[in-house]
């Protein structure tokens, strides 16, 4: 079933009883040439475009829980390109690219807004920052403007510009940027793997690999062992885990990220803008509401919520940059567990274990490059061979030294 404006009508005038589920809950098969572990996101996206760009028929995604129960639908649903490193940036822009045309490659409605993004500045320093930036965004085809503070206070003149600590001066803005409406990212690719074949599996766990002379042959699982010629594991804060089950010890803590949303407001804010001088970003949904975030939980954790202390910091740089927002209420939090690697950078490679690939490290970065994570992953099971925009993102990396320290932070999971 394909979704259309003339399919809206055509069911509207015959009592809506044409519409079908969006995919399958298939019995899992004995045997299938990819599985991929996690339905998240990234898991999905790579059993899409295994499919769909590779040709891949004989292809299953094992989830333990239910399809999109973690971090695809627990994030501020922000999508961009605006990075700085030769590693990260043609990747996040070849994301970008995806994201730009997914709700048509995958017939389904993703909300994608690109309502564009300010990442402010409050020093001298911090702006020639932002404009190595944004020649670096240029360079990609990224694009991207440098603006001065009369410039911005034109664009959003609700922010705190005169604040005698953070002084604003200007921004980096990228118009192209924006949100998409996150679970609507996951059912989209689940729908899309599941029309051209990809058996879902929910209510999957995976307990265990079987391993024989170094190459792995398939997985132990709740419903019981699914032989496949490669395994592909995309299962974010759980990456620890999981791969702890194949001998392997990955350079990656679990961190909890909370996100915020309050009560609906009238809209306020166009798009989507960062403070320079903390750890806070927001923009508004299509109900009104703020949503919003910070940094992590200091402490390493598997569980799907935050505490207080992470709750008052987000606050007080929302009121710092926008003292507006002091009377709306919060209406809800929520937190997503993440893969935080040793620089902040993302993993997309093969491991020791011969047929055995692992995504993830994805830090804060995962949601946005969900399109690109999902191709990449598909082009290194497929082929064999990394993706050109993936090159970077090798698991030993650290062991060589060559890390990808987008933020400057060194080589610390917390501080990224």
């Amino acid at each position: 079933m394909r979704f259309s404006g003339f399919r809206v009508i055509r069911e509207a005038v015959t009592g809506h009883k044409g519409w079908t589920p969006l995919w399958r809950n298939p019995a899992p098969k004995p045997q299938y040439d990819i599985v991929i572990i996690g339905g998240g996101g990234h898991g999905l996206a790579t059993a899409f475009y295994l499919a769909k760009a590779f040709g891949q028929a004989r292809v299953a995604v094992l989830e333990k829980g239910w399809l999109g129960s973690g971090n695809i639908g627990r994030n501020t649903t922000i999508i961009r390109s605006n990075y700085l490193l030769p590693g990260n940036q043609p990747f996040y822009e070849f994301s970008m690219q995806l994201w730009e045309g997914l709700e048509q490659e995958f017939n389904f409605n993703a909300m994608v807004s690109q309502r564009g993004i300010i990442n402010l500045f409050h020093t001298d320093a911090q702006r020639d920052a932002y404009r190595r930036r944004g020649n670096a965004m240029h360079l990609s085809g990224a694009g991207g403007q440098l603006l001065d503070r009369d410039a911005l206070r034109r664009m959003v003149p609700f922010l705190n510009y005169d604040n005698a600590r953070f002084p604003i001066k200007g921004g980096l803005y990228q118009p192209r940027a924006g949100t998409a409406r996150h679970d609507g990212v996951a059912w989209g690719y689940a729908r899309g793997a599941d029309m051209r074949g990809v058996d879902l599996i929910q209510n999957c766990e995976v307990t265990g690999f079987r391993i024989e002379q170094g190459a792995v042959r398939g997985v132990e699982t709740s419903q019981g062992f699914i032989a496949a010629g490669k395994v592909g594991v995309a299962v974010a804060g759980s990456s620890g885990r999981v791969m702890a089950m194949a001998g392997l010890r990955l350079p990656i803590e679990s961190h909890v990220l909370q996100a915020f949303v309050s009560e609906g407001l009238k809209p306020v804010i166009p798009g989507v803008i960062t403070f320079g001088a903390g750890h806070f970003y927001i923009s508004q949904s299509d109900k009104g509401g703020l949503v919003f975030g910070g940094d992590i939980d200091g402490y390493n954790s598997y569980a799907q919520r935050g505490n207080l202390p992470v709750v008052e910091d987000v606050a007080e740089g929302g009121m710092a940059l926008m003292p507006m927002i002091g009377r709306a209420r919060l209406l809800r939090s929520w937190g997503g567990i993440m893969d935080m690697s040793m620089d902040g950078s993302p993993i997309i490679d093969r491991t020791p274990v011969d047929g055995l690939f692992f995504n993830g490290g994805w830090c804060y970065g995962g949601f946005k490059a969900t399109p690109a994570s999902g191709f990449a992953f598909a082009h290194l099971l497929a082929t064999g061979r990394p993706h050109a925009t993936a090159t970077a993102y090798r698991l030993d990396r650290f062991a060589r030294g060559h890390l990808l320290d987008e933020r400057g932070a060194g080589a610390q999971p917390n501080l990224h």
